[in-house]
């Protein structure tokens, strides 16, 4: 049965596993679960995976069959979308992934410092006009910091070039630690995660059937990185997300 936005919306207030953090939660503070998503959510002290602009959470979900012993939460501002891996979770009774709808900016108010072993970053708006609205830009790296553990990595799977490239140079730039850059997953002579080419996302089929290549970086933050960054600034000049 097809559902419209409200519609959807509606159902996921239903869905425990699905939850929302706005302004108006902003301004009363820090998220109710920062520090504590492995104990009161998840109950349990598995690792905790985000997908970052998870969309329709095809990451979320695929990630989470494949590793039932891992915590997986995609977040995004467009909860009509999410609507489609929530409830995918709900009729395969998968119990390790969850969805927050928010915007990236609030990050640093929702996850504890150190609380998160991976950050996944798939197919986002490349931001062709902004760079600083990139989420492999710096003002986001230094927030990633604060909330990955030591020896985090960060994934980025892109069908952008400009995206790709840009993200290389930030690595090189920063002084980043680089683990792997792939120009076409699906066809390279490097050996990568089966993940990258057996989970994908309805963007990623969508460029492909167009004969775009499909990129993939994926790198770690360095000890103290961001560290003189503040806990939590949201930039208001970038508006919704």
């Amino acid at each position: 049965m097809r559902t419209n936005k409200l519609e959807r919306f509606a159902l996921m207030r239903e869905m425990p596993h699905v939850l929302h953090f706005g302004f108006r939660d902003l301004q009363s503070g820090f998220h109710p679960l920062l520090g504590r998503w492995g104990k009161d959510h998840f109950k349990n002290d598995h690792p905790i995976i985000l997908e970052l602009g998870c969309g329709k959470g095809e990451y979320t979900v695929g990630l989470a069959q494949r590793y039932p012993d891992k915590n997986f939460i995609g977040l995004d501002v467009k909860g009509a979308r999410m609507f489609i891996g929530a409830t995918q979770c709900v009729q395969q009774n998968i119990s390790n992934a969850a969805f927050l709808r928010t915007r990236i900016d609030f990050i640093n108010a929702i996850f504890g410092e150190q609380e998160v072993d991976e950050i996944w970053i798939t197919f986002p708006d490349p931001q062709k006009e902004k760079e600083r609205k990139r989420l492999t830009h710096p003002r986001f790296l230094k927030r990633y910091a604060r909330i990955l553990k030591p020896g985090g990595i960060v994934h980025l799977k892109t069908d952008s070039q400009l995206l790709h490239e840009f993200t290389k140079e930030i690595i090189q730039q920063e002084n980043l630690i680089p683990i792997c850059a792939d120009s076409d997953v699906y066809n390279t002579s490097q050996k990568l995660d089966s993940v990258l080419t057996e989970i994908q996302t309805t963007y990623e089929k969508k460029f492909r059937k167009l004969g775009m290549s499909i990129t993939y970086v994926s790198f770690q933050l360095p000890s103290g990185y961001g560290a003189n960054e503040p806990i939590f600034a949201l930039d208001y000049r970038d508006g919704e997300r």
